[in-house]
């Protein structure tokens, strides 16, 4: 269920609509004379968010690469990779 609060609302109970945010951990969507206006979260959301974003333009990246005949790299070639990078950085 959306949580919808009037502009008033973030500018008398401020401190109230950030507890909510955090407590809700979704989006309050602010309305001014009815209608929609703002959107506000908390950092936390919105960090997740902005992953959640980063990983589908990183997967629509690979699908696109994918369409185009690009075989990509095995599961085995990745793994080894990454163990030697470990293994240097240690």
């Amino acid at each position: 269920m959306p949580l919808i609060k009037p502009i008033s609302d973030l500018r008398n109970k401020a401190n109230r609509i950030s507890q909510l945010a955090h407590e809700s951990n979704e989006p309050i969507f602010i309305t001014k004379n009815g209608e929609g206006d703002l959107v506000v979260m908390s950092l936390s959301h919105y960090s997740h968010i902005q992953l959640k974003l980063d990983l589908f333009s990183k997967l629509a990246v690979a699908q696109s690469q994918r369409a185009a005949g690009s075989t990509g790299r095995t599961l085995n070639d990745v793994v080894k990779d990454i163990r030697k990078k470990i293994r240097e950085s240690a």
